[in-house]
């Protein structure tokens, strides 16, 4: 077990938080966010990678999420988890994501059950919805769970739900919340997402002009704040007001799209991931670009009293996308 970097100050009251995926780009701000919280009194960060420890409620831990947590949720007496450690930039080697993304989501669970967790919180993707032609929109949390065949993103974040609904229903008196996000845009969101959008903005296919939507960073923030203090169990899709074209997109980035029909841009799309010219998506991805997938927030204005301060309009354009132009 890696050693923290920080011992966690010791505090009488206060919720307290494990992040997994803490050096990711959502990660990273949460537990900034959590640290300036009264109602916190300390968090852990789990990430392979190195972790930020600026705040002495903050403890690093620098390992693999499938290595054993147990002892340390319990000995900092956790009582709620946010898993984040999930690999979005699709790889080539299939087995190796399983790995992290199923097989870390498994071995979550399982220390959480061990050490005694009573919270779990999870980000899921409105991918899972789709998009598929001809769907009833926007999605609402009982629309069917159908992610694009060969999208592999939204295949392991499918997968992961199973894992935390079955984890609910053996555990009721776990609080299990699963919020399934739109793609995050904002002003300290250079990550994989803005770079594929930055790409994928100079193409489009011939005749298709799909609205999509974007959840602002802060949004996506105050809400995950907000399940952990007030314990809201259950599914929840998270998603900006508003859409926006994605000609709109390519507009905002400065781009001019050219228009290729789509089984050749598919053709070429595959192509160029099998020589490995290009790392963005196999063709499946173009789904993404040929149909919506929009999905409702009424269930979390409705039951959690949440709504976006932002519009997908606003968040995007706060994104270092429109400042790339």
């Amino acid at each position: 077990m890696a050693e923290a970097k920080r011992a966690v100050r010791s505090v009488a009251s206060g919720l307290r938080v494990a992040v997994t995926g803490a050096a990711g780009s959502i990660g990273s701000k949460l537990v900034g966010r959590l640290a300036a919280s009264d109602d916190v009194g300390g968090i852990i960060a789990f990430d392979a990678r190195a972790a930020a420890a600026d705040h002495a409620k903050v403890a690093v831990f620098r390992q693999d999420i499938r290595q054993p947590i147990a002892s340390v949720l319990r000995e900092y007496g956790v009582n709620a988890v946010v898993h984040l450690a999930f690999l979005l930039r699709p790889g080539r080697d299939r087995e190796a994501a399983r790995r992290v993304n199923m097989g870390g989501t498994e071995h979550v669970l399982r220390e959480c059950r061990a050490a005694g967790v009573r919270q779990l919180l999870y980000l899921s993707s409105t991918t899972v919805y789709g998009p598929h032609p001809g769907d009833p929109q926007p999605y609402t949390e009982n629309s069917p769970v159908r992610p694009v065949r060969g999208f592999r993103y939204a295949e392991d974040k499918a997968a992961t739900e199973l894992m935390l609904e079955a984890y609910a229903a053996d555990n009721p008196e776990t609080c299990v919340t699963v919020l399934r996000g739109c793609p995050v845009m904002g002003p300290r969101s250079e990550n994989f997402v803005t770079q594929a959008f930055r790409k994928l903005a100079a193409v489009r296919v011939l005749g298709a002009d799909p609205h999509m939507q974007f959840l602002h960073e802060d949004d996506l923030l105050e809400t995950l704040e907000l399940c952990l203090l007030e314990q809201v169990p259950g599914v929840y899709n998270v998603t900006g007001e508003g859409t926006v074209a994605l000609s709109e997109v390519a507009t905002v980035a400065g781009r001019r799209p050219v228009a290729v029909p789509g089984p050749l841009l598919a053709l070429i799309t595959q192509a160029s991931w099998m020589l490995r010219l290009q790392s963005v998506s196999p063709s499946s991805g173009l789904a993404m670009l040929r149909w919506p997938w929009l999905a409702s927030n009424e269930k979390l204005a409705r039951e959690v009293r949440l709504r976006p301060r932002h519009t997908s309009r606003e968040a995007l354009e706060a994104s270092p996308l429109a400042r790339s132009k």
